[in-house]
């Protein structure tokens, strides 16, 4: 007798933000199964048929370039999938619940360490604390009905969670080779 073993294969889509991260979050997605998708940030909610979207980092500030996001904030209403913004995607995120963000007193750029300081899917089977890497003149100062899950020395909201949606914020990069653990963070995002 035959054993059957299903696979589910997700539809993950990566939003465009203008940014050199884009490629390579695509890639880690693809890389762990996935079918991978970039499209652009003014493509409409309503022709969207992934199961997550992640929303990546990109060259806008959030302070004066934030219509330079698209539709990012209607993926952010209207999307009802997992959905995960990275450095500006999380900005935007934390922004449109309510939050604030502008430019950090300590703009980080390459290594540093970050503290796990709650448990969640996200870091599941993570250390409470390893390196990621930074690269941001902007960050996110307060939020509204999120958790903050992760901080470092100079930035104290590295990750972020909707108290009530699958909707997550990463102000480091995951996709990127440097961050310990980068993949495993995607991968607990994509069994959301």
């Amino acid at each position: 007798m035959k054993e059957w073993i299903w696979i589910v294969v997700k539809k993950v889509y990566v939003i465009d933000n203008g940014g050199q991260w884009t490629h390579r979050i695509w890639r880690v997605a693809r890389d762990l199964g996935c079918e991978a998708k970039i499209i652009a940030n003014m493509t409409p909610v309503e022709e969207i048929d992934a199961d997550a979207l992640i929303l990546s980092g990109g060259a806008p500030r959030i302070a004066w370039d934030s219509p330079k996001l698209g539709n990012c904030e209607d993926y952010i209403k209207k999307f009802s999938g997992p959905l995960l913004g990275i450095c500006v995607g999380h900005q935007l995120l934390a922004m449109h619940y309510g939050g604030e963000a502008g430019p950090a007193k300590v703009p980080e750029y390459g290594l540093t360490k970050i503290r796990v300081t709650v448990e969640d899917d996200l870091f599941k089977g993570l250390p409470t604390s390893f390196s990621v890497w930074e690269s941001h003149n902007d960050e996110v100062k307060s939020v509204r009905d999120f958790i903050i899950l992760a901080e470092s020395d100079n930035c104290k909201i590295q990750a972020i969670k909707h108290k009530t949606k699958a909707q997550y914020g990463l102000q480091f990069h995951p996709e990127v080779t440097h961050t310990e653990h980068g993949a495993q963070i995607f991968q607990n995002f994509i069994n959301l």
